[in-house]
């Protein structure tokens, strides 16, 4: 095959005069999202810009185009420590946006905004909100039909609308960071009492033995171990191994019951992730309580495969512990709704 008959890789888009195409050496979906909403924007304005404006409204224009600006610039903000502050920044300024458009357009196009502002209204404002009830109430009046006289209504309503939405993303942020830490915090525990171990084997693998009773042929116990009949610190590492293990699988069967996210904050990740430190942990704490002699009917293991066993049930059983997480996330979750989800009224 020559050369000129290889098919060539398309040239990737160059941003257009306002620098649209934003986020185009993103691999982010939600940054994809948010570019080409900002596009929608700026071609809303623009086209409102063809109009003649009188002085005010030039100077809602230019403050229009700050905002596209300061949000289409936090798009291509890639720094990793300052996620959090570029979602705020973009949101904040493209809900600016949104409401300065409202307020520029043009009153023979007004018309079916109405409808527009009530479904955001309903996504985020409880369905007692009296200016979404006041709002319903004007449409409903004027064949949902928005018009100049109630134009600030709608105003003040999608910003209010507006402030539960970045509400709700803030507690989306907030739970995920807490998940965070929690992860980080079971993780650096579960490791130190396998570095534990090993430096002081008679400590903590000391507790993962056990006696085996005495036998006609054999009258001495003998100890049993995870792992041979001596306590190291191989036998911490495969307990909480088998303990993580058994938490992951249980993981991957509860997915089933937990939900993805639009939000840039990966909470379904994180819950997945915290029950596997709290899996190897639980496993550890369970053989501790049979050593121990504080789970009822059970005194002592008589073989390495038994306490391992009893590692991987433990590890599962954490899952009673992470559920109760999880019901928190979905909660979290559903406070932050965005338009990418159906409508449906809150505060019943």
């Amino acid at each position: 095959m020559a050369n000129n008959d290889r098919p060539t890789r398309p040239e990737s888009l160059d941003p257009d005069d306002a620098g649209d195409v934003a986020a185009k050496e993103s691999r982010k979906a939600w940054r994809q999202r948010v570019s080409a909403h900002i596009a929608h924007l700026q071609a809303q304005l623009d086209r409102i810009n063809t109009r003649d404006l009188g002085d005010d409204d030039n100077a809602l224009a230019e403050k229009t185009k700050t905002h596209l600006e300061a949000a289409r610039n936090a798009v291509n903000d890639h720094r990793r420590f300052a996620k959090s502050a570029t979602v705020d920044r973009i949101y904040s300024n493209i809900h600016k946006a949104e409401v300065k458009i409202l307020r520029l357009v043009p009153k023979d196009e007004l018309t079916w905004y109405g409808m527009v502002v009530l479904a955001q209204a309903r996504q985020h404002l409880g369905a007692v909100d009296p200016r979404l009830k006041t709002l319903e109430d004007r449409l409903k009046n004027s064949n949902n039909q928005l018009s100049e006289n109630f134009r600030e209504l709608a105003v003040s309503t999608l910003l209010a609308a507006h402030d539960a939405e970045e509400a709700g993303r803030a507690r989306v942020r907030s739970f995920r960071n807490i998940l965070l830490a929690s992860v980080i915090a079971t993780g650096l525990i579960a490791a130190l009492f396998i570095i534990w171990g090993y430096v002081k084997p008679e400590v903590i693998p000391q507790n993962l033995c056990f006696q085996q009773p005495p036998t006609p042929g054999n009258p001495h116990p003998v100890p049993v171990c995870p792992i041979g009949s001596h306590a190291a610190g191989r036998d911490v590492l495969l307990v909480e191994l088998t303990g993580l293990g058994a938490a992951a699988l249980a993981g991957a069967i509860s997915i089933r019951n937990i939900q993805g996210t639009t939000t840039p904050y990966s909470v379904p990740v994180m819950l997945i992730a915290l029950r596997l430190p709290v899996g190897a942990l639980a496993a550890l704490f369970g053989i501790f309580l049979i050593h121990g002699g504080v789970v009822p009917g059970l005194t002592a293991l008589d073989t390495g495969p038994q306490i391992v066993a009893w590692a991987i049930i433990f590890g599962i059983l954490q899952e009673s512990v992470t559920r109760l997480v999880d019901q928190q996330g979905k909660k979290v979750l559903d406070s932050a709704r965005d338009s990418t989800r159906g409508v449906e009224e809150k505060g019943k």
